[in-house]
């Protein structure tokens, strides 16, 4: 049973007190009522007396300041859809997609109903708390791995959110709940990092493909329909999305250049073209001086792509892409993926992913002795030490093999 409590907070700072319910208040004076004269009264709510006072504190101190708002009845769903709707101007439409769905999928169903005034950092710790024990709803599978359904309907389970996926939905929480602070809709923004908690995550180990890998690989794709994409994305890095939407005005077969200054993107609402071709990840143009190996390899696509106009007709798509099937279309993620998985496994790497061929380029320019700003800027990260954080254990391995060379030498020239 709650205990009962009424104190004052201090000399003309209201008063706090325990409820039945065992809910804290803090009662203060907002004003007074310009025809009567007498005092309006508000009240703060607080799960334990400490944050009572903090809040009777922050509201008193407004007061005084002539800030005081009266606080907001808006529930925390009713403020993401203005915020989602009003505020996202401006990004991009996969990032706003991803955000969409971490509102839909994991922040409505456990909070749109709770009042902006009463999220507190005891409700928005529990939230990521419960999303890091059960955060994932999939469908739940038979012995036989069968999806089990209930009439007619597939019967769901719960799982783990993953550290990485509770900190990106944080952080889309974070970001409507600062806007709600800017606003003046509540005082604090209770996702602060200063409150709550947040799983650490682990940091993804890269898997590029080693010296006798790649050779191998090389091997593999010959005469595949996408040996080119592949060594072209192999040896310059380039990400899937910016090889996919490669345009012939940006390869210059003189100097050996190419310019990267936009990536293909997947779009999925309806009434637009499935895939658009939007500006790079950091919205920078860069420029990457490829081997001639690689611009053998264009050359070549570019006789294969005249062959293919011709063969084509009127069929042909008079695309300006590098990268196209036999009729000028473009080249999807699906497809590429799809290849790309056969040929790796062929080599003894079913694991790798298409994103390590740009792992196993950054690695082998390392281990070449390329600069840590040299390869930052051909990969277009937007720091060096960014670059370095991902790849740093390669420059440990060169650090130490150095040190190998310089003993050899001492050695060598001492004697011992």
């Amino acid at each position: 049973m709650p205990r009962k409590s009424n104190t004052r907070a201090a000399q003309g700072a209201g008063s706090i007190r325990q409820r039945p319910d065992g809910k804290w208040e803090a009662r203060f004076i907002a004003g007074h009522d310009p025809g009567t004269g007498k005092p309006i009264r508000k009240s703060v709510y607080a799960k334990t007396q400490k944050e009572a006072r903090q809040k009777l504190a922050q509201a008193v101190a407004a007061v005084d300041n002539k800030a005081y708002r009266e606080p907001c009845k808006m529930t925390l769903g009713e403020w993401l859809d203005i915020w989602a709707d009003t505020y996202l101007e401006g990004v991009k439409p996969r990032t706003l997609k991803i955000y969409q769905d971490d509102i839909r999928l994991h922040i409505k169903p456990y909070l749109a109903a709770v009042k902006l005034e009463e999220l507190d950092t005891h409700i928005v710790q529990k939230y990521f708390n419960k999303l890091l024990t059960s955060g994932k709803k999939i469908p739940k599978r038979d012995e036989q791995g069968k999806i089990v359904k209930k009439d007619g309907k597939t019967v769901y389970t719960t799982a783990p959110l993953s550290p990485k996926t509770v900190k990106n939905v944080h952080g889309v929480l974070h970001g409507a709940l600062r806007q709600a602070v800017i606003n003046r809709y509540i005082p604090l923004n209770p996702a602060d990092g200063d409150f709550c908690k947040l799983p650490k995550s682990q940091k993804q180990e890269i898997k590029p493909l080693d010296e006798t890998q790649i050779a191998a690989f090389l091997n593999a794709i010959k005469g595949n329909s996408y040996e080119n994409i592949f060594v072209v994305t192999l040896f310059t890095g380039l990400r899937q999305g910016e090889v996919l939407c490669l345009t012939w005005d940006c390869v210059n077969f003189d100097t050996g250049v190419l310019t990267i200054n936009k990536q293909m993107q997947l779009h999925q609402e309806k009434g637009m073209t499935p895939y658009q071709l939007v500006p790079t990840k950091n919205g920078k143009t860069r420029t990457i001086t490829a081997a001639p190996f690689v611009m053998e390899h264009l050359k070549r696509q570019k006789v294969w792509q005249t062959e293919q106009r011709h063969l084509a007709g009127s069929l042909w798509q008079h695309s300006s892409l590098v990268f196209t099937d036999a009729q000028g279309n473009h080249l999807t993620k699906p497809t590429l993926y799809r290849a790309f998985k056969r040929a790796a496994a062929s080599i003894g790497r079913p694991d790798a992913r298409f994103h390590d061929l740009r792992h196993s380029y950054a690695v082998a320019a390392l281990r070449s002795g390329d600069d840590i700003k040299t390869v930052q800027g051909n990969l277009g990260h937007a720091t060096a030490a960014f670059t370095l954080d991902v790849y740093g254990h390669v420059t440990d391995q060169m650090k130490q093999a150095s040190a190998d060379r310089m003993e050899a030498f001492i050695k060598s020239v001492s004697g011992e």
